[in-house]
């Protein structure tokens, strides 16, 4: 198959994907900066309010382990769209919680559609798209994602500022969640796009990759311990401080009792930095290495946290809010696709998906403990401490990575080339 004649076509499958990953994305990120309003709103305290916001990191982890199974059996386009309606679902529990404990639920149950509705778009992706665009798709994937991250709490804020209602941020999510499966159930399906050339062809490179997500995690995580106790430390750490990024802004704006609509356009506008620098980040990767990207980015990660911590007493607590958040946002932005990029060099090139499914595993590992040990460490001393144990952890990381990453990614870009 030419490369002329496949290229319109798996744009056609583009903006299958793109469109609901962008409505998805947009939804989430409408809800992120005002859970923790609507948890206080409730009667929770600050620490109860972080556990309510981290139960979306942990219900994507629990979804990681049955969404290859899901996927395997229903397809990928119909994952996508029974992930959509869950998340409706959780949208609408979150909407009405009368208590703390049932939000807790519904963005636990919003994070597993997260789960199964990223891994299908992944799949989508890998089957319907010739391996001479799939790179091009892929990053275009992960930057629409950050689009929709960077969107979504502006229309929060303008909600909240009409309305005087957090939760009506979930409103947002359910109608991004909608507009999605609409828009999956309304296009083309890929399968007549590409017609019996697809159905009756031995089984996909997403389907396969699927069915290793399915089986092979557990065995993966074994065979595979030197690197994922190494590397993997550190790749599951850099997942905790952006992991804690979303859930402690939020919490920093509630203590110092900024309104949620200024909250909101603080975390909106420093998304906007983050999403302008996920090329850059790329860019630094393929021309200095990965270690040179890896190391700076999470070593500033760990020190504005560090930095939220020191200034918890300074005078002008909003100001420190928004440098903070911008410099988080910096760090951040500089590191798109670091931790893609560094599970794709360790993964065997023969069956990718095997180590993928239990690097993108340790990464969720550590992306939900970071939200929990905010709200264990706020619970027991404050939200100062715990923003300076996050820093703690994540120069450690560091150091792991400093150490690890030259020992197993040992060959650079440039060496590749030659």
């Amino acid at each position: 198959m030419s490369t002329e004649t496949t290229s319109p076509r798996w744009r056609a499958v583009m903006v299958t994907t793109l469109v609901p990953t962008l409505l998805f994305s947009f939804g989430e990120g409408a809800i992120l900066p005002v859970l923790p309003l609507v948890a206080g709103g409730l009667g929770a305290d600050l620490a109860t309010s972080g556990l309510v916001a981290a139960m979306l990191m942990v219900g994507v982890l629990v979804g990681d382990i049955p969404s290859g199974v899901v996927i395997a059996r229903i397809g990928e386009r119909v994952a996508m769209i029974t992930a959509a309606g869950v998340a409706i679902l959780g949208a609408a529990a979150g909407f009405f919680a009368p208590n703390p404990a049932i939000l807790a639920a519904a963005v636990f149950v919003i994070g597993l559609a997260g789960a199964v509705f990223a891994l299908a778009r992944h799949a989508f992706l890998t089957s319907f798209v010739p391996v001479a665009f799939r790179a091009r798709a892929l990053s275009t994937l992960g930057g629409t994602h950050r689009l929709g991250l960077f969107l979504g709490p502006f229309a929060a804020a303008g909600l909240l500022q009409f309305t005087r209602v957090p939760a009506a941020a979930f409103a947002v999510l359910a109608a991004g969640c909608l507009v999605a499966a609409l828009v999956l159930v309304l296009l083309r399906d890929p399968e007549s796009v590409f017609g019996a050339e697809h159905r009756n062809a031995a089984p996909t490179t997403g389907e396969l990759f699927v069915a290793d997500e399915a089986h092979g995690l557990f065995r993966t995580l074994w065979a595979r311990r030197q690197v994922l106790a190494t590397v993997g430390v550190g790749s599951a750490i850099m997942s905790a401080l952006r992991a804690s990024r979303l859930v402690i802004l939020p919490l920093w704006a509630v203590s110092i009792g900024l309104d949620g609509t200024t909250a909101a356009l603080v975390i909106g506008i420093a998304g906007g930095v983050d999403f302008a620098l996920f090329y850059a980040g790329g860019w630094l990767m393929d021309r200095v290495g990965r270690l040179w990207v890896a190391v700076p980015s999470l070593t500033f990660l760990s020190l504005a946290h560090l930095a939220l911590a020191a200034t918890s007493e300074a005078p002008e607590p909003a100001t420190w809010f928004v440098a903070i958040a911008f410099t988080l946002a910096v760090a951040n932005g500089l590191s798109s696709g670091i931790l893609m990029t560094l599970g794709s060099d360790l993964a065997d090139p023969r069956r990718p998906a095997l180590f993928l499914g239990a690097w993108r595993f340790t990464n969720d590992l550590g992306g939900a403990s970071a939200p929990l040990v905010i709200a264990a460490v706020t619970a027991a001393a404050s939200l100062p401490v715990a923003a300076g144990v996050i820093a703690g952890i994540g120069l450690v990381g560091a150091t792991v990575w400093r150490l690890a990453i030259p020992r197993f990614v040992s060959r650079t870009p440039r060496e590749r080339v030659r």
